[in-house]
């Protein structure tokens, strides 16, 4: 659509205006084409004819809806005026300073400090995507941090503008917002040191200028390192062109750098005495400018500032005190005073203070600092010159000196920031912010202002190559075709500046030559550019400057001071004093090779004065154009391998006015900073891009109902554009959106507001038609009224005479013997049929009774045959139920027997050791029995020596010998005898024993095999249950299956209906909807699909039908074909009826067979009893069996009568040989051979017993060699000990087998007694027993009371049908016991276990909200028990006397309690913390985005950044989402037993987060402040409060809570024009603080033209009727605040006595006492 058409009357464009660059007028006229003036009214009412060129019309003005949105592409008509008007709209009406523009996020400086860079400001933009949120620096900073988590590609956001537009602040706001969402874990606080960083490199790098304050001076880009979970690790800094020129000189109103300022206004203290400073106002670097104050701003506490960030980044005071010296250093060198001697010489005073000081300060000789400022040496191939210097000269070169230790300084403090923030190890990814200076112009520009233009000449290239990447991206994700955009390529800029020849190589040939000039310079410029370059002119008035064509504007560059810029060089003299220095700082500034660990420092190299004699150094002398052109191709590089985000930061005003609008410098930026080239790109384009869900919502009612009726919105809104717009080339359709020119939104918007109009015209209309009619009737009925009574009276004045009275009461009587002869006529009528109708009815209802007795007789009769299948089955689900339980409780007998077999271990090891004991007084005995031994040997040796004594009775002495040795060898056969037939009876004995064993093991092992028979016959019969019940559910789906089937039929004979609908249709219609009706059968053709044959259908079908259906204009065969399709699909229908019916039958059919099954299973029931029955017939078997054991025992018993008669005999023996003399070795080891060999035959036949054998006979070896040393005895008594404790251990083995038989029998007889008491206890009922109100438990147990009662427990298995606080209940009784004891040890024990239990439970699941609740509720419980019973008299109060008798009677645990309340606090916090992160998802989206009221939706486009969420998506969260969370947790908490007043806490605590988290992001979001807006978020918190009301917590205050949220609905939708208004919302608006109502009518939006903006003026009253309302300046609500918790004292109304432990808390060792 052409300008021309939309040029009509009442349209509103924009003209040019001097001052306001543009202004807006209303088109009076139409503009017909050839018309030379276009007649427009403008704002103030004046007419104008303005001069208009048919080629190039005033451009169009957006709709009033369209003004003020936050992303500038959103607008219908991009141009420069919308783009300036909607700024201004949103920067002074609205008090909004970020705009998007595309990618690029405009930043208007407000001069102000604004409440929106809070921490919840943060935290409310962290997680959001970029087009949910106002536009904001801290949504540019989350986009980049999301893209690089998720992309894992570096990230770069390129902050640039002119002086004092917010550069410096923007990029530090950005910083804190990745230090604050990024925090790392660690305490290395590096997030803190990288923010440390800004007011270090601010202190020294920036500067107070005409145009700002705080200007930075110099470029930077800052690389902020993460590792792999996305926290900060470390940052690198990049620094770029130092303006050192400032350190010497500055302008009027400026000031030298910021430390300079902060050093003098500190030099009064006594760590800085020793630098000798002064005030500012001493020193010519300080004072030049004439302004050595900021106003507002203390130089004394930034120093205090710098100090601590020095200290922070680790550089102590000695390092900050060398700098401060060189800092003051440079401050007394500026104040040397030079004087002239003549007209070519100058000098230095030895006596000047300042010198002297500057020396001292940086340890340098005075004598040769002073010569050599005065003096220069040039040096030549033959001889070296010294030659003076005048005093201008002189002073260049001091300040030449001091701008190079300042920019060296300047460079070192950098790299030791850079070291302060190294890390350890690789960075995963790294998100750089670039702070650079933005386009330049002023009315004198030098080689700064050159450098600074190519640096954005580069940049805007960068940007132009991203803007149409992204472009070229969405439009082939969009399927939509690429097309080639004209736009301005500044390559050709670039090429003169950078190329080969180009004016920095030719500034750089200049620089190289002894005696180049910057005349000489530009003359190159020039005779190689003049004539032959476009983008290069000269100007006509000037012969010392040049003119180059930049991207932004014509600049004009003066060619004085180019060459000594680039040079940048001091004397090499005064650098041979500097590095003599013994200032430590000194050794690597001044090396001639130094080593940078900044790869892209601005560190300039120093420029020999001899460069003929060092000409193979020549490459390695890089000028200042050179360096700052390769640093700034490696920044390209660098900001080309990440993705770039772009900030365009723009200064409103030169008066640093807050909210003042300069359209004229505004506009001026918008050209210099490519905003406005990127917004003409745009236009060029499609700039309008809306979605199709969006674009449904916003122009539905453009739509027709026959459009309405399609089911598919793309197609929906295809069709309409298609209606709408006949110029299709002015629309694309994308896969997801639909892609607009410029104008056509606000075309559409027209139609819109068209149509809005028309239909309030008509609706106003029929309204007041309906009014008018509604007076009309009434004063008609009115007039009636009063003709009817005023002609009555006329008629009874004119009748009244004689003879009309008596025709009139003749009349009367005739009328009534007529009326009377009808009346008994017809009521003889009406009573004749009267009773012919009862008759019938009578009978009616006879049959009817009869009929209904009849159904009710067959209904009792089948009731009674289905009560009784009820009732079967009822009974087998119950005797079912019944053996489970009888089964597992039989599990639980046999685990409480494995325990009881368990402490029957135990005792038979108390047995084993006192045998043991028994054993070790045996051994003492035979001790015993060896001394005696010892003391026979030595009578031996005295019989020895007496018969030395008396060889004389040797004859004597033979006999008696010879007489003793034939005794004592009858002894030893008989003893030899004796062990040989204890030895046969033991063999026997052991072979009897081991024959009973292996009967015993036998019989073990049918009983195990019987056992597990019985458990595969119950693991059978609980499969067959299984599958009973999967065929019973397979039997319902089956059901199912056919209800559904057979609720399809009545569909689809309503389908056939439609289909004889739409024949009519196609009669009427036939031309207008044939493709209509094609598009209907090929819907109805794919419902059918799927349900029926198609094949089948177009077999019955002729083919002449087919042909007919097909053709194109012979809608009237298709009508044919139509109906016997109809013909054919009725049939088939009968026809899947029928096989529907015969399915249904075999259903039936199944469903009696189920029924068989069933009985079946009841049949395998009663088989599982009767193994029952046959177990309980095999245990009494094996009571039977146990007749056996007595016998048994016997046999052991006789064993152990054998062992002691062996023993006494021992004894004996060893008796007689104590008075006997000791016979010979031989016989001896005779007789212990033959022991051995009969030892070693036994153990040959015992397999198990071969180790004890060998070991036996190493030790019987040993004893043998023994006995040919006469110790023969002893080896008798140790192998005699050895028999006995085989023997002994032999017998305890049988015991401990005997034992086991016993245990095994024992159980039986158990399980015996249990199933009997079970029966006994169903028939008979138990006598109860009277309980005091305590468990019983041991010490030892407290570890499994904690494991089963607290770590194991789960809440949703035992809630169910359980006083609330069961466990806390059991622990207390643990608790009365060890108070009962009057144990403390044992009490403070369980204390402790049972907090630490807690603790970890709660620990373990910290995020599951089920078991913080229970907990929280039981440790309430808990802590309410130990003040309840602590007999206390404020707790006694409420208890009854029998509760009173059972507090605790010896310990005081007030401290316990208070450890208990500690640790209740605790868990309701971080159950709190679960419930806000479940329900904070759902909040915005529920209660802002979400329209509970439909129909009055209002979307609006949003532009490049387009919104997450969508209408149409089903996957967002809704109201309903809110409100089932909220009705979760309280169904839980209820389950839980929660305290009702805790409950009520933590519902308030919720209502809170939500009522904040709406409300602080309806302050970031302007498109949701609407009236429509408000309406929606009232409905929604009138759910909530029903929600109150229906769960009875409206004593909860949770209410009161919501009522910010309330009073800002209430705003958005109240009027606000006039006074009145205002002060009712003073009034109102109570709980909203002055900032937060003004933002609310700041950021109104209105959906529709119909609504009015707030104007400023309404705004200011209101903020002056709030200025005397104290409040806290606070714009966001804290969601983090929590409400102070109470713990109120509930006393508990369950008695301890009646409490029982449900065996689910698997506590069986617990005793109730």
């Amino acid at each position: 659509m052409s300008m021309s058409e939309l040029s009509e009357s009442y349209n509103r464009v924009w003209i040019p205006h001097k001052e306001e660059v543009w202004q807006s007028a209303e088109i009076t006229k139409n503009y017909k084409a050839g018309d030379s003036f276009l007649h427009v009214q403008l704002e103030d009412g004046t007419e104008l004819n303005y001069i208009v060129d048919p080629d190039a019309l005033p451009p169009l003005r957006n709709p009033d809806i369209l003004v003020g949105e936050n992303d500038l592409t959103a607008l219908s008509y991009l141009h420069e005026p919308a783009v300036l008007h909607n700024l201004k709209v949103r920067f002074v009406e609205s008090k909004l300073i970020y705009t998007y523009s595309g990618i690029i996020l405009v930043a208007v400086n407000p001069y102000k400090q604004l409440p929106i860079y809070g921490d919840a400001i943060i935290h409310a933009y962290s997680g959001q995507n970029m087009g949910d949120m106002d536009p904001h620096i801290f949504a540019v900073a989350e986009e980049a941090y999301k893209q690089m988590a998720r992309n894992n590609k570096n990230q770069s956001i390129i902050v640039s503008g002119e002086s004092g537009a917010g550069k410096t602040v923007s990029a530090r706001y950005t910083m804190r917002y990745f230090a604050t969402v990024s925090k790392s874990s660690s305490n290395a606080h590096v997030e803190d040191k990288v923010l440390a960083s800004n007011p270090i490199t601010e202190a020294i790098g920036n500067a107070k200028t005409t145009r700002n304050d705080n200007s930075s001076r110099f470029g930077k880009y800052t690389e902020i390192s993460f590792d792999q979970s996305y926290q900060i690790i470390g940052a690198n800094m990049r620094t770029y062109l130092l303006e050192k020129s400032r350190v010497v000189f500055q302008s009027e109103n400026e000031r030298n750098y910021h430390i300079f300022y902060q050093l003098c206004a500190s030099s009064m203290l006594p760590e800085f005495n020793h630098l000798k400073l002064g005030s500012a106002e001493e020193f010519n670097y300080t004072r030049m400018g004439g302004s050595t104050v900021i106003e507002g701003v203390d130089d004394r506490a930034n120093m205090v500032e710098t100090q601590k960030t020095f200290a922070l980044l680790g550089l102590k005071g000695d390092f900050q005190m060398d700098v401060f010296k060189m800092l003051a250093a440079i401050l007394h060198l500026g104040n040397v005073e030079i004087a002239a001697v003549g007209d070519e010489r100058s000098s230095i005073s030895l006596e000047d203070k300042h010198l002297n000081i500057f020396c001292e300060l940086l340890d340098l000789s005075c004598d040769k600092m002073a010569r050599w400022l005065c003096h220069r040496k040039i040096t030549t191939t033959s001889e070296t010159v010294i030659k003076p210097m005048t005093r201008a000269q002189a002073v260049n070169a001091r300040d030449a000196l001091a701008k190079k230790i300042y920019s060296h300084l300047f460079d070192f403090i950098v790299e030791r920031i850079n070291q302060s923030l190294q890390f350890p190890g690789k960075q995963h990814t790294f998100i750089g912010v670039l702070d650079i200076y933005g386009f330049e112009t002023f009315d004198v520009n030098s080689f700064e202002q050159f450098c600074i233009n190519y640096a954005n000449e580069k940049l805007q290239q960068q940007f132009n190559l991203h803007v149409f990447k992204l472009e070229q991206e969405e439009y082939m994700k969009e399927d939509i075709p690429w097309t080639l955009i004209d736009f301005y390529d500044n390559q050709p800029v670039i090429d003169l500046i950078e190329a080969k020849m180009g004016i920095l190589e030719l500034l750089d040939e200049e620089c190289l030559l002894p005696h180049g000039t910057d005349e000489n310079w530009l003359q190159k410029l020039y005779n190689n550019f003049v004539n032959k370059n476009a983008l290069f002119e000269k100007p006509r008035m000037s012969n010392t400057s040049f003119i180059i064509q930049h991207f932004a504007d014509k600049v004009e560059y003066k060619c004085e001071g180019f060459l000594e810029k680039n040079r940048d060089t001091v004397r090499e003299v005064l650098i041979e004093i500097l590095k003599e220095s013994k200032f430590h700082l000194f050794e690597n500034f001044f090396q001639d090779n130094p080593v940078s660990s900044l790869p892209f420092s601005s560190t300039i190299s120093i420029k020999s004065a001899r460069p003929v004699l060092k000409s193979p150094n020549k490459q390695l002398r890089m000028t200042v154009g050179s360096k700052f052109r390769s640093s700034l191709s490696l920044l390209m590089v660098t900001l080309n391998a990440t993705t770039p985000h772009y900030v365009r930061c723009i200064k409103p005003n030169d008066e640093k006015l807050p909210f003042e609008f300069d359209s004229k410098r505004v506009a001026q930026q918008l050209r210099a900073c490519g905003v406005l080239e990127t917004i003409r790109i745009s236009a060029q384009s499609y700039p309008s891009r809306w979605t199709y869900i969006e674009f449904f919502s916003r122009y539905s009612i453009l739509m027709t109902q026959q459009e309405l009726s399609i089911n598919d919105k793309k197609q929906i809104c295809k069709i309409v554009l298609q209606r709408l717009i006949q110029d299709h080339s002015q629309y694309q359709f994308g896969r997801t959106k639909i892609f607009f020119r410029a104008g056509q939104v606000a075309y559409l918007e027209k139609l819109r507001s068209d149509k809005l109009r028309h239909a309030c015209i008509t609706i106003q209309k029929s309204v007041r038609g309906w009014l008018q009619r509604k007076k009309f009737l009434c004063i008609k009925q009115a007039a009636i009224i009063i003709q009817q009574y005023f002609r009555g009276q006329r008629t009874v004045r004119q009748a009244i005479t004689a003879r009309t009275l008596k025709q009139t009461w003749a009349a009367i009587i005739i009328q009534k013997y007529c009326r009377g002869y009808l009346v008994r006529r017809l009521c003889q009528l009406i009573r004749v049929a009267a009773v012919t109708i009862q008759a019938y009815t009578r009978g009616f209802l006879a049959r009817k009774t009869y009929r209904k007795m009849l159904e009710e007789h067959k209904a009792v009769i089948l009731q009674k045959y289905a009560r009784a299948w009820l009732a079967r089955r009822r009974f087998q689900n119950i005797r079912r139920f019944v053996l489970n339980i009888q089964l597992s409780y039989r599990v639980q007998q046999l685990q409480k027997k494995i325990e009881e077999q368990s402490r029957e271990n135990h005792g038979l090891l108390e047995r084993l050791t006192s045998l043991a004991s028994s054993h070790m007084n045996d051994m003492d005995t035979i001790q015993k029995l060896e001394l005696d031994l010892e003391k026979l040997a030595a009578q031996k040796r005295a019989y020895e020596e007496k018969g030395k004594k008396y060889k004389e009775d040797s004859e004597q002495f033979q006999i008696l010998k010879y007489f003793l040795t034939e005794k004592m060898d009858d002894l030893t056969k008989q003893l030899f005898n004796d062990v040989q037939k204890e030895e046969n009876q033991r063999m026997l004995l052991e072979k009897n024993f081991q024959n009973q064993k292996q009967d015993y093991e036998k019989e073990i092992e049918l009983l195990k095999g019987e056992i597990k028979i019985l458990k595969e016959e119950k693991t059978q019969l609980q499969h067959q249950i299984q599958q009973e019940i999967v065929i019973q559910d397979g039997l319902k789906m089956e059901v199912g299956q056919l209800t559904k089937l057979a609720q399809k039929i009545p569909e689809l004979q309503k389908e056939i209906e439609l289909l004889q609908t739409q024949k009519l249709d196609v009669e009427k219609q036939a031309q207008s909807q044939k493709r209509e009706l094609r598009e209907k059968m090929s819907e109805v053709t794919k419902q059918l699909l799927e349900s029926y044959d198609f094949e089948d259908v177009r077999s019955r079908l002729s083919t002449d039908d087919l042909e007919h259906l097909n053709e194109d204009g012979e809608v009237w065969f298709a009508y044919e074909g139509l109906k016997k399709a109809t013909r054919v699909l009725e049939s088939h229908f009968q026809s899947q009826k029928e096989i529907y019916e015969k399915e249904i039958e075999g259903l039936n059919f199944k469903v009696e067979h189920l029924s068989q099954d069933i009985n079946h299973l009841q049949k395998l029931f009663r088989e599982e009893n009767d193994i029952n029955d046959g177990i309980r017939l095999e245990v009494s078997r094996l009571t039977s069996e146990n007749l056996v054991i007595p016998d048994l025992k016997q046999q052991v018993s006789e064993l152990e009568n054998q062992k002691l008669d062996l023993e006494n005999r021992l004894q004996e023996q060893t008796v007689k040989l104590k008075g006997k003399v000791p016979v010979s070795s031989l016989v001896f080891r005779k007789a212990y051979l033959s022991t051995f060999r009969t030892t070693e035959a036994q153990n040959e036949v015992d397999i198990k017993e071969k180790e004890k054998v060998k070991f036996a006979t190493q030790e019987i070896e040993g004893l043998s060699n023994g006995l040919m040393q006469d110790e023969i005895q002893d080896e008798v008594q140790s192998k005699i000990k050895q028999e006995t404790a085989r023997l002994t251990v032999e017998n305890m083995d049988l015991e401990e087998k005997l034992d086991m038989k016993d245990r095994i029998i024992k159980k039986l007889e158990d399980q015996i007694k249990t199933l009997t008491k079970t029966i006994e206890k169903a028939r008979v009922p138990t006598e109860s027993k009277e309980y005091i109100g305590m468990m019983e438990y041991k010490r030892e147990d407290e570890e499994r009371i904690i494991q089963n009662l607290i770590l194991d427990l789960k809440p949703r298995g035992v809630v169910v049908n359980m006083i609330p606080g069961l466990p806390a209940h059991i622990l207390f009784m643990c608790v009365r016991y060890a108070d009962y004891l009057n144990d403390a040890d044992m009490l403070k024990s369980f204390m402790n276990v049972t907090i630490d239990g807690i603790k970890q439970v709660v620990k373990e699941h910290s995020e599951d909200f089920e078991m913080l609740s229970f907990w929280l509720s039981n440790t309430y419980y808990f802590l309410n028990c130990l003040k309840q019973y602590s007999g206390e008299e404020e707790f006694m109060k409420y208890n009854t006397p029998h509760q009173n008798k059972n507090c605790l009677k010896h310990f005081d645990l007030s401290e316990y309690r208070q450890i208990l309340s500690d640790l209740a606090i605790r868990i309701y916090h971080q159950f709190i913390i679960v419930m806000e992160n479940n329900i904070q998802p759902m909040i915005v989206p529920g209660m802002l985005e979400y329209e509970s009221l439909q129909g009055i939706s209002g979307l609006k486009p949003t532009g490049f950044r387009k919104r997450s969420s969508s209408i149409d998506d089903t996957d967002t969260y809704t109201m309903t989402s809110i409100l089932q969370q909220l009705s979760y947790f309280y169904s839980t908490m209820c389950q839980n037993g929660l305290d009702s007043e805790l409950l009520k806490q933590a519902v308030k605590q919720l209502f809170f987060l939500i009522g904040a988290t709406t409300l602080n992001s309806l302050f970031l979001r302007k498109d949701m402040c609407s009236c429509r807006k408000g309406m929606q978020i009232r409905c929604n918190i009138s759910y909530l409060e029903e929600w109150l009301k229906d769960k009875n917590l409206q004593s909860s205050n949770a209410k009161e809570t919501l009522e910010p949220l309330s009073q800002a609905a209430w705003l958005l939708q109240v009027k606000k024009i006039t006074d009145d208004d205002a002060k009712e919302i003073c009034e109102h608006c109570t709980s909203l603080s002055t900032v937060q109502i003004v933002k609310i009518l700041n950021s109104y939006t209105p959906i529709d033209d119909f609504e009015k903006r707030v104007t400023p003026s309404f705004v200011r009253k209101v903020q002056a009727m709030l200025n005397n309302r104290e409040d806290v300046p606070q714009l966001m609500l804290d969601t983090k605040y929590l409400f102070q918790v109470t713990f109120p004292f509930t006393p508990s109304a369950h008695a301890l006595e009646t409490i029982q432990v449900p065996s689910s808390f698997k506590l069986g060792f617990l005793t109730r006492v």
